[in-house]
């Protein structure tokens, strides 16, 4: 890895040699083969340093093995636009890649204010990897609030590429520079490149006609085509999709690909650097990937499920950050028979939800924490009707309003608990944006086979990051499909509270079919006819039957797997996001030395049968959670365990630096 401390302006067409103090440095990124198979071996120093192509005067690219980089600016700068799609043309090229968008949480925060600053953080690698990256070791800053923003966390001896015609004393100033960093020896510590991306973008769009506002505005092209030259990646596939997102607005399509264009040619042709750089496709399971994110991975395994159930999906939501593109996506797919509704409010989503799964569809409603706390009445509701309905929680920084657009694990307390009266539901939280299909399918599987709402937690992390996803062979699918009733069940009569011996499922019956009139509502009912019964030991009994029905799931989850290679003493046990962090944490432990164990829960009501039994066998157990501890509480709780909490709530997920130091200091 590059780590010699160097600054160095690059004056774009001027008259000072741009190679000047750049030799022989390359951006930082670790460094391996460029095998024609992806993989990562020994290296000669002139494969490290590049070599010359007889075809050709500027030198072969320097193979890395992975670079995390990350695209800031303002929030109207397009940088998730331009990460999304260095990110699909990775995916395409074959990386293995996971990547962290940051959203600005005010809606139109003051141009070039820290406050309006977004970011898309992008690690892209020839091996598998878990995580977007602990810090870049590439920044592009398209202002200074990006910088300001920024910089702290971008490595030392990394590269910090920067708009240089932004840095006027007016942005300056907005973020209180009194002087320009790129002046003041403040970032000696950096690879400093500086671009007048802007003025370029102009020049290159005038010919034109493009209005300067509008050729302004191209500018994240021109950084997007001055990366997909430092990194070689291919650039038919942006063109492409350039001309077909812009099809319809011809002056901005041509700005856009013009700006574009000029910075693959300016990476090409300005010296930048010695080389380009190239991270090669990665060693990964055969078959066929495509680039997801969490939510997309969501919105496709409720369309699986609904196609393996042989259920009509009608999902009802409101929209509200980080949930509202599932919304978006499932309304897409009329052609599965999804039936999709954008409510007035949380309440009338769930209880369009549940009426739907009252008249034998799967309904499914998406919210974050608040609007999980308006829905807690229409999940009892559903809790109390024993009906199949899944309630997807996209968890964000709380309370109330809290952080909208930054990600939590803080909402598995209200899951567990937030209802009122005996109210158990199962839990399902998915781990990274892939599975998100997985924990769908499987929230899906449990709801319909027990007749029970469901609860299916990610956040904002999982899904609005992206990771190479490997497509599932659909036919290999499970057949979750459970029958209706069709006649009468109990002496000529139908008792829709009569139960499944094994499960304590009752009977669905469709409103409709001929002799299966029944009656539904909150009021508490009596075993097996259904009638309202207001008899103390009736309601003892049905809080117990359906406490059980809940507990007796855990007798199908499959056992709770541990990685522990090495006979550790010390546990790290996760669940939803952390999963990444945790694998990389423990990975680099074991390279210092260390043994550690690591085990991640898919399930976490009812928790899996072996679950105590594997947490009897530490001496020391360590739970990384974003917020203050709520798995640490249940599982003390459940099993009488010592566990240790390593909680972050800063509206960003976990470092694997900060699980790794946290397994060393808990491993002494």
């Amino acid at each position: 890895m590059s780590s010699l401390p160097h600054s160095a302006r690059v004056q774009a067409f001027q008259g000072d040699d741009p190679m000047m103090g750049l030799a022989r440095q390359g951006p930082s990124g670790r460094v391996g083969t460029r095998g024609g198979d992806g993989g990562s071996g020994p290296t000669d120093g002139d494969e490290q340093r590049g070599r010359v192509s007889p075809k050709t005067d500027h030198l072969e690219p320097e193979a890395l093995e992975d670079v995390v980089i990350r695209f800031a600016g303002d929030s109207g700068d397009g940088m998730q636009l331009v990460g999304d799609r260095f990110t699909d043309v990775s995916a395409a090229f074959g990386n293995d890649l996971a990547t962290m968008p940051n959203f600005p949480a005010e809606i139109r925060a003051p141009a070039g204010t820290i406050a309006g600053v977004s970011s898309f953080q992008v690690h892209i690698s020839d091996h598998d990897i878990v995580t977007p990256g602990d810090m870049p070791s590439v920044l592009v800053a398209m202002n200074p609030a990006a910088l300001h923003a920024n910089i702290a966390e971008l490595e030392p001896g990394g590269t910090l590429l920067v708009n240089s015609d932004a840095f006027d004393e007016r942005n300056l100033h907005k973020v209180g520079y009194q002087a320009s960093p790129l002046e003041d020896g403040s970032l000696v510590a950096y690879r400093v490149i500086q671009v007048p991306m802007t003025s370029i973008t102009l020049e290159a769009a005038k010919p034109l006609g493009v209005k300067p506002r509008e050729a302004e505005r191209s500018k994240n092209f021109f950084a997007l085509g001055l990366l997909s030259w430092m990194y070689t990646r291919p650039i038919d596939p942006t063109v492409a999709w350039i001309e077909e997102r812009f099809a319809k607005r011809e002056t901005v399509l041509a700005a856009n690909l013009a700006a574009f264009k000029a910075g693959y040619h300016f990476g090409e042709t300005a010296e930048l650097m010695e080389n380009s750089y190239e991270v090669a496709p990665a060693r990964l399971e055969p078959g066929r990937y495509r680039n997801i994110t969490g939510n997309l991975a969501l919105a496709y395994g409720l369309v699986a499920a609904s196609q393996q159930s042989r259920l009509p999906l009608l999902y009802a939501s409101y929209p509200i950050t980080p949930a509202s593109d599932i919304l978006h996506e499932l309304s897409k797919h009329k052609n599965f028979g999804v039936r999709t509704l954008q409510a007035e409010d949380e309440i009338a989503a769930i209880g369009v939800a549940i009426g739907a799964a009252f008249t034998g569809q799967l309904g499914v409603t998406a919210t974050s924490g608040p609007g999980v706390d308006l829905k807690s009445e229409g999940m009892g509701l559903a809790i109390s009707l024993e009906l199949p309905l899944l309630i997807v929680d996209v968890q964000r920084g709380g309370p109330s309003t809290g952080l909208p657009t930054k990600t939590e694990q803080a909402d598995l307390l209200l899951a567990m608990y937030g209802r009122h009266g005996e109210a158990p539901l199962p839990i399902v939280a998915a781990r990274s944006p892939s599975h998100c299909f997985d924990a769908a399918f499987e929230a899906a599987r449990i709801a319909i086979k027990y007749r029970t709402p469901v609860i299916l937690l990610t956040d904002g992390y999982v899904a609005n990051g992206a990771e190479p996803w490997l497509l599932p062979d659909v036919t290999a699918l499970a057949d979750i499909s459970v029958p209706f009733a069709s006649e009468p069940n109990h002496d000529g009569e139908f008792w829709p509270y009569l139960r499944d011996p094994e499960t304590l499922a009752r009977p669905w019956a469709i409103p409709g079919t001929p002799g299966l009139m029944h009656r539904i509502g909150g009021i508490e009912k009596e075993d097996g006819t259904g009638n309202v019964n207001y008899d103390p030991a009736n309601h003892e009994h049905m809080v117990h039957v359906r406490a059980e029905k809940i507990a007796r799931i855990a007798r199908e989850l499959p056992d709770v797997a541990v990685d522990d290679p090495d006979g550790a003493s010390l546990l790290v046990l996760g669940w939803g996001s952390t999963w990444g962090a945790i694998q990389q944490g423990a990975r680099q432990a074991r390279e210092q030395g260390t043994n550690v164990a690591t085990a991640h829960l898919m399930h976490l009501n009812p928790f899996p049968s072996n679950l105590g039994e594997v947490l009897a066998r530490y001496e020391r157990v360590l739970i990384p959670e974003m917020n203050l501890g709520q798995l640490s509480r249940l599982v003390r709780a459940e099993f009488l365990v010592d566990a240790r909490t390593l909680s972050k709530v800063q509206g960003v997920p976990f470092r694997a630096s900060e699980v790794e130091a946290a397994i060393e200091e808990m491993s002494r």
